[in-house]
């Protein structure tokens, strides 16, 4: 019962770290239930609070001390205030007798003591007075958020962190903390000698903590898989999987990998040494890191990726799984870990059977699961094999479904099987949608003609049903499958006028794939160019230029359109203007490319795709492309792997075509008058 009251308390008014009036408005209370000893879970209450100050804190003002505007009024104020003037209490909860409240609180005293040199003194005697490593973990963690709020306390706790990493007389695993919480108070000062001193005292901390087997999930109860899609249960399963820590380190390690941020070689030396480690949970939260780094930061990740491969031959099968599950969401990079996944994929097949994909136990079914994943989206024919056992023996069948279009080749042996899970879809169902969503998705990328009728049938279930999501994705498979859907005109023709926001584009698309007219299409594609729905404008856009300069009708709508307040609508229609109206637009084209590169780094994937296209025209574009190759983080839409892989490779090649056409072209003098784009902001 504490337990759901603590969870409605979060929900209620903590919920994801927000501060409401109502939140601060409850610390009184809070705080009275914390100090008396006569009250259950008070630890618990205790880093609640905490988590409340810190929230408000981080959320609720500026540097300067001033509240961020889009806090509730005088909620993080109000907490802020609060938790100050109550200082001296959170000093008493450290020294409290029962060691998880002295936990819990620890974090208070970095946090909302005012006075510098009485919180250094107080967190010097608790780092003096504890014993286990937890708390003295988070002594000195306090300690470095004491300096980075209080630049008064910032130069004696430093000189006192560096003195700890020092001292001989101190644990590996407190010296480890000193120099990652040194580093985290000033990154800028972190010299070459951080790194090997840390991966040092890592390998003592390893040696000195025991070596303790991953323990087994909590169990919940089982989803109804006959009314929720399993892409759901799947989703809240990692969830539950991700919030869990597995190493006492884990937590430190992760501070130190942020001040390191884009030293990539440095983060994978320490990240190295993590996954040498003899305990399997380390091993496990070392393997995530691995994955975090990876997705975040550019750089040769070659290294890592073989390390991580290496974790698929761990006895652990939890370690097994996470790395098999790392490479796939790594998988525009993971090529150098190709032979390792078709190893471990042949390796279960032998011991465990053809059907190693449907085991029954939990975790070699995801290793062997996650791995095949990661080799067909490598367009390895190697993974075919279990997707096909995947397929027949629907047994996690939407797992292999997702990755089942990055094997063309094997389109012969997947689009009948496809097709007839397709068509066992009850429609009426509304959580078949997503599933129904990724079969089609799959049809399309495999592009076999024979799918047709299926995605036909499918297509007049879902507009009887009303499933609009399914009706767009069947009429973009059958948009994919060109000229060999012209059967199905006069149904696509019918959704042309559809009032739903997504089919009506999406239809218009497929009458033009299909062998649309010309003179039929144009109208509609007219008119969603002055739709509301900026959507809709970016969808017409596009296909008009796919369809290029016969679309020439469309040109002064378009050049309107190059002044439209959203940037993703002008990226969009100026591409379109590049194709149907070619080197007399590349002026206009180039400025609002480049300046909505500049103003939205997301939309970089789409204005360097029409940049390639442009060619010799693109030059202006040359400081810009180098400035955003040259960032460390990853970049494109979304920020994700596969975007950026993208981005950068289609850069790196224009950038080199632009850089030897310069180089062989003869200087050219300035011309009056001659365009320039405009500067970025």
């Amino acid at each position: 019962e504490r337990r759901k009251a603590l969870d409605r308390f979060y929900g209620a008014v903590h919920h994801q770290g927000s501060v409401y009036p109502a939140t601060a408005a409850s610390l009184p209370f809070l705080l009275e239930l914390a100090a008396d000893g006569a009250t259950p879970d008070r630890a618990a209450i205790v880093a609640l609070m905490v988590s409340i100050g810190r929230e408000s804190l981080d959320q609720g003002f500026e540097d300067d001390g001033t509240e961020i505007e889009y806090c509730p009024p005088m909620g993080c104020g109000q907490a802020v205030a609060f938790l100050r003037e109550r200082g001296a209490q959170f000093a008493g909860l450290a020294r409290d007798p029962d060691p998880d409240v002295r936990l819990a609180a620890i974090g208070g005293l970095g946090l909302f003591l005012d006075d510098a040199d009485r919180a250094a003194a107080l967190l010097r005697g608790r780092l003096a007075a504890e014993e286990g490593i937890a708390a003295r973990l988070r002594i000195v963690q306090a300690a470095a958020t004491l300096a980075l709020r209080l630049p008064a306390a910032s130069q004696q706790v430093m000189d006192w962190l560096a003195g700890l990493a020092a001292d001989p007389a101190q644990g590996p695993a407190t010296r480890l903390a000193a120099l990652v919480q040194r580093a985290r108070c000033a990154p800028e000062e972190i010299g070459e000698d951080v790194v090997p001193a840390a991966v040092g005292l890592l390998r003592e901390t390893a040696r000195a903590l025991p070596v303790q087997r991953i323990a087994p999930a909590p169990s919940r109860p089982a989803t109804p898989t006959d009314t929720v899609a399993p892409q759901i249960v799947a989703a809240f399963e990692d969830l539950d999987r991700h919030t869990r820590v597995y190493a006492p380190t884990t937590a430190l390690l992760r501070t130190f990998h942020e001040a390191l941020g884009a030293r990539v070689p440095e983060r994978t030396a320490v990240l190295a040494e993590q996954l040498s480690s003899a305990d399997p949970g380390s091993c496990l939260d070392a393997v995530r890191m691995s994955g975090e780094l990876m997705r975040t930061w550019r750089g040769d990740h070659t290294r890592l990726l073989l390390l991580v491969a290496d974790q698929l031959t761990a006895a652990d099968q939890e370690v097994a799984a996470e790395a098999a599950a790392v490479l796939e969401s790594c998988h525009p990079i993971a090529a150098p870990a190709r032979e390792a996944l078709a190893a471990h994929i042949d390796a279960q097949r032998v011991a465990h059977g053809p059907q190693a994909w449907a085991a029954p136990q939990a975790m070699l079914r995801r290793s062997h699961q996650e791995a095949v994943r990661a080799l067909a989206r490598l367009g390895d024919r190697r993974a075919l094999p279990s997707l096909l056992a995947a397929l027949d023996s629907d047994v996690d069948a939407w797992h292999a479904i997702q990755v089942a279009g990055h094997l063309p080749q094997a389109a012969d042996q997947l689009v009948p099987r496809l097709c007839d899970h397709l068509r066992r879809f009850d429609l009426s169902q509304q959580w078949t949608e997503m599933s129904a969503n990724a079969i089609l998705a799959a049809l399309a990328a495999l592009g076999d003609p024979a799918a047709v009728p299926v995605v036909v049938d499918t297509l007049g279930a879902a507009v009887r049903h009303e499933q609009h999501g399914v009706t767009r994705s069947a009429l973009k498979a059958l948009g994919a499958f060109g000229p060999a859907a012209t059967g199905a005109r006069e149904m696509i023709r019918s959704l042309t006028t559809a009032t739903d926001a997504h089919v009506r584009p999406a239809a218009v698309a497929a009458l033009w794939a299909a062998g649309g007219d010309l003179a039929e299409v144009m109208p509609l594609l007219l008119s969603l160019l002055d739709d509301r729905i900026t959507f809709r404008i970016s969808d017409a856009a596009d296909l008009l230029g796919e369809i290029g300069p016969p679309a020439s009708v469309a040109l002064p709508r378009l050049r309107n359109l190059l002044m439209h307040d959203y940037e993703w609508v002008r990226v969009h229609c100026a591409a379109a203007l590049w194709e149907i109206g070619g080197q007399a637009e590349a002026p206009a084209v180039l400025n609002v490319l480049l300046q909505a590169m500049a103003q939205n780094p997301a939309t970089a994937n789409h204005v360097v795709a029409c940049l390639d296209r442009m060619g010799p025209l693109a030059a202006p574009a040359l400081p810009l492309l180098h400035e955003q190759l040259a960032l460390p983080r990853r970049g494109g839409r979304y920020q994700s792997l596969d975007h950026d892989e993208e981005l950068q490779r289609v850069g790196r090649t224009l950038i080199a075509r632009l850089d030897k056409r310069h180089e062989a072209a003869p200087p050219t003098p300035p011309q009056p008058g001659r365009w320039a784009p405009a500067p970025p902001r």
